[in-house]
C-alpha cells in the first residue's frame, strides 16, 4: 500500500465530507477513492467515517487519525523542501519572517547584527502575520519566524528565547484620561478598542482581551486595524482606544499616548522553527539573535523590556547562545 497516498485521499474526503467533492478535488473518479479509503481503514483496522445515504462523518478514529495525519503530511512536504533545496545548492539562505508593523529600524538592526555575527547563510527576509508564519513553517515555505506568544497550535515547532515590550494606551487627543501621566486598564472601561484582527495572531489577541479583562476594562465594543496608521485614525476620529508601545502614537498629533498604571500589557515575540531533522541549522541561531536585537530596538521602535530568561539562568548574550 501506498501509505501516504492513501493518507492524502482519506484528508481530501475527511474535509469535504464528501466522497464525490474530494475526488473532484483530487482530480479523480469516486470510486478509486471510495476504494483507497476502504484499503486504509482494512490497514488500520478501524472504521474511519460514518456513511449514509445523505451524510458522510468522521468517527472518533477518524478524527484522531486526521490530526495526525495532517502533521504527517506537513512533515513530509518540510522534508521534499529540504531535499530539493538541498540539490539546488540553496541551504545557504535562511528563509526568514518578521511580524507586520515591524519597524524599519528593527529590521535594518537585525539584518545589520545578522550580517556581523551570524555571516554564514543569506537571510531572506518577509513580513508575515503570526498565522501566516505558523503555516508556512508548517508547510516547509519558511524556515524560521519570529512571532507573537503564545502561539497556539505549536505542535511541530520549537521556539526560542522571548523579546518583550510593556505596551501603553493611545487615546485622542481631547480625552479627558489624556490629562492625566498614566491610565489604567479599568479607567478605559465601556470605550471601544481598536486591536489587529483576530485571524493574524489568534493566542496573542485572545491573551490581550483577557488580560484586559481581568484588569477591569471590558470594551465597548472591538474594531479592527490591520495598519498602525489606519488604527491610530480611528483613534484619533475618537472611534476608540489602542495599546502601542508608543513610537508610532507619538508621530500623530491627534493622539496622546499614556503608559498604563498597575499590570501592564505585555508583547512578547519570539523565534519559532520547525522541529526535527528537517530544521535549518542557522535556525536557532537567528531566533536567538532576533530576541536579543527586538529586545534593545523593540518589536515596534517601543520602549525596551528586556528579554524573558532561559530556565538554567539570567539572559545571556547572543554570542553565548551561538556559540
Amino acid at each position: 500500500m501506498d501509505l501516504l497516498r492513501h493518507l492524502r485521499i482519506f484528508v481530501a474526503v475527511a474535509e469535504e465530507l464528501h466522497f464525490g467533492r474530494a475526488a473532484d478535488r483530487l482530480g479523480t473518479a469516486q470510486p478509486p477513492v471510495s476504494q483507497a479509503v476502504r484499503a486504509l481503514e482494512r490497514e488500520l483496522g478501524a472504521e474511519l467515517f460514518d456513511r449514509s445515504r445523505h451524510r458522510t462523518a468522521l468517527t472518533s478514529a477518524g478524527a484522531l487519525l486526521l490530526e495526525e495525519t495532517r502533521e504527517l503530511l506537513a512533515r513530509e512536504e518540510r522534508l521534499r523542501a529540504l531535499a530539493r533545496r538541498a540539490a539546488d545548492g540553496d541551504l545557504g539562505t535562511l528563509r526568514a519572517a518578521v511580524p507586520t508593523g515591524t519597524t524599519a529600524a528593527a529590521v535594518s538592526a537585525l539584518l545589520a547584527a545578522c550580517a556581523e555575527h551570524a555571516p554564514g547563510p543569506t537571510v531572506d527576509l518577509r513580513e508575515a502575520t503570526t498565522a501566516e508564519q505558523l503555516r508556512l513553517l508548517g508547510s516547509g515555505g519558511l524556515d524560521v519566524g519570529l512571532v507573537h506568544r503564545p502561539v497556539a497550535a505549536a505542535t511541530g515547532l520549537r521556539l526560542g528565547p522571548e523579546a518583550s515590550s510593556e505596551l501603553g494606551v493611545v487615546l485622542p487627543r481631547t480625552s479627558p484620561l489624556a490629562r492625566g501621566p498614566r491610565v489604567s486598564l479599568a479607567d478605559l472601561s465601556g470605550q471601544d478598542l481598536v486591536v489587529f484582527p483576530r485571524d493574524e495572531a489568534p493566542g496573542w489577541y485572545d491573551r490581550l482581551l483577557e488580560s484586559c479583562r481581568t484588569a477591569g476594562f471590558v470594551p465597548g465594543g472591538v474594531r479592527h486595524a490591520s495598519s498602525p496608521e489606519f488604527l491610530l485614525a480611528l483613534v484619533a476620529a475618537g472611534n476608540g482606544v489602542a495599546f502601542d508601545q508608543g513610537a508610532a502614537a507619538r508621530r500623530e498629533p491627534r493622539v496622546a499616548w499614556r503608559p498604563l498604571s498597575g499590570t501592564p500589557l505585555v508583547r512578547r515575540i519570539g523565534g519559532a522553527w520547525p522541529a526535527g531533522p528537517s530544521a535549518h541549522p542557522a535556525a536557532p541561531r537567528f531566533a536567538a539573535l532576533a530576541a536579543h536585537v527586538l529586545a534593545r530596538h523593540g518589536a515596534a521602535a517601543g520602549r525596551h523590556a528586556g528579554t524573558s530568561p532561559p530556565p538554567d539562568g539570567p539572559p545571556r548574550p547572543w554570542s553565548v547562545v551561538f556559540g
